[in-house]
């Protein structure tokens, strides 16, 4: 049985049965059914209850004449997005919004989690930043089809005629690459920083971690940045009316 955290043994000990029927109903075996849940699951989850957590307490807590902090982190946050998104998308921007800002906020999180003792970055495990990327990959695609129509299908052509045939598997290829190189660069940078973070804590437990911590943070918040930036610069091209 693989080594489980505090919270994913605690989802396992009250879930392991029906989740492990479900997955069975759906023809897939977990490797072990009496612990069919995964660290990095239960990390997304926690990740999950805690952005609701947020999100609600934001609503309970709004205000015009007396705004709380976490208002404010809100209102920062969503300016940030909004200016980001405005800058690079350009005039229609604001529909984006609100999945640009959950994906920021969700990979931010995650990756912050590695640095919570007795917590991992779900981010470290190769599935979670896949399924990142190939969120993204169905929704910037789903809305260069919904702005452009059927001339989305230009984008994949090129400018000459005479050389679609050329340009439309290259153009094919560098699309599903994007997926690939999202998924690559959150988690080879989240599982180093995890590691090496986690090494130095074992030779040196005081002092000399805390720079390792430090620059762990500055990953983390670098790593989301940076998918978020990507994700709306994909956005951009794909619902550009110029192709």
């Amino acid at each position: 049985m693989p080594t489980q955290l505090l919270f994913t043994r605690l989802l396992n000990e009250h879930f392991a049965a029906p989740v492990t029927a479900f997955l069975n109903a759906l023809h897939v075996h977990p490797a072990s059914p009496e612990a069919p849940i995964t660290n990095a699951f239960a990390m997304e989850l926690l990740v999950f209850f805690v952005l609701i957590a947020y999100f609600i307490v934001v609503r309970m807590t709004l205000s015009v004449e007396k705004p709380a902090s976490f208002q404010h982190l809100a209102e920062m946050t969503h300016e940030f997005v909004s200016e980001q998104s405005e800058q690079i998308i350009g005039h229609g921007s604001e529909r984006f919004v609100s999945y640009l800002t959950a994906l920021l906020l969700f990979i931010l999180l995650a990756n912050l989690m590695g640095i919570i003792p007795g917590l991992e970055s779900p981010t470290a495990n190769a599935v979670v930043p896949l399924g990142f990327a190939l969120v993204t990959f169905l929704y910037y695609h789903y809305h260069g089809v919904r702005a452009n129509g059927p001339a989305y299908i230009k984008q994949f052509l090129g400018p000459v005629w005479w050389l679609y045939w050329l340009l439309f598997p290259i153009e094919i290829i560098s699309h599903f690459a994007r997926v690939l190189s999202l998924t690559v660069r959150l988690y080879a940078n989240m599982f180093a920083g995890d590691l090496v973070t986690l090494a130095f804590f074992s030779l040196v437990p005081v002092g000399i971690p805390l720079i390792f911590l430090g620059l762990h943070l500055g990953v983390a918040v670098v790593q989301a940045y940076v998918f978020f930036l990507l994700a709306t610069i994909y956005l951009s091209l794909a619902v550009a009316h110029d192709h």
